[in-house]
């Protein structure tokens, strides 16, 4: 088996996932209002429009500074978490949706070249902190988002609950 051979698998294993997650929250956010979206458990807590917000964001940084020519300057992440974020149940799934296609078309592009999941096109960008510094390779990052994005998602399904109680999923 060649080295590159497992790539497929991994690559193939995220993309099932990231269909599933955006699929599940599809359904989840029709079922909710938009008082809904900005609600938060505790003051302390997010909505679900901050936790979009973030994955957006995230998507925004990791992704689409490198693929989609989005300007990293653009990316003000500090406004994802602020308490009161207002955005209509129709800009989330507009939101979320966008996200999740644009990382479904990476690993698209990353299923046609697998060689290119150890390349590092974060080394000319201004200094990460957190998880991943600027030498991560696109596997590193691919990897790093798998672990951080699902917990989001989870949460906003776990908010979605407490709100609507039972959850109808087809």
């Amino acid at each position: 088996m060649r080295a590159l051979d497992s790539s497929a698998i991994v690559i193939n294993l995220l993309l099932r996932k990231y269909k599933s997650d955006q699929n599940g929250i599809r359904i989840a956010l029709a079922q909710l209002s938009e008082e809904d979206i900005v609600w938060s458990p505790t003051p302390e807590s997010n909505s679900i429009a901050n936790l979009i917000a973030h994955i957006s964001g995230a998507v925004r940084q990791w992704f689409e500074t490198v693929y989609f020519d989005a300007s990293y300057e653009d990316i003000d992440r500090s406004k994802e978490f602020e308490r009161g974020l207002h955005m209509t149940k129709e800009q989330a799934g507009e939101l979320f949706q966008i996200a999740y296609d644009r990382i479904i078309e990476v690993l698209e592009m990353m299923k046609a070249n697998p060689e290119r999941l150890l390349e590092q096109p974060y080394l000319d960008f201004p200094p990460f902190e957190g998880a991943l510094d600027n030498q991560a390779t696109i596997l590193e990052m691919l990897l790093h988002q798998f672990r951080h994005l699902p917990g989001h998602v989870a949460q906003i399904v776990y908010i979605a609950k407490m709100r609507k109680g039972q959850l109808q999923w087809p």
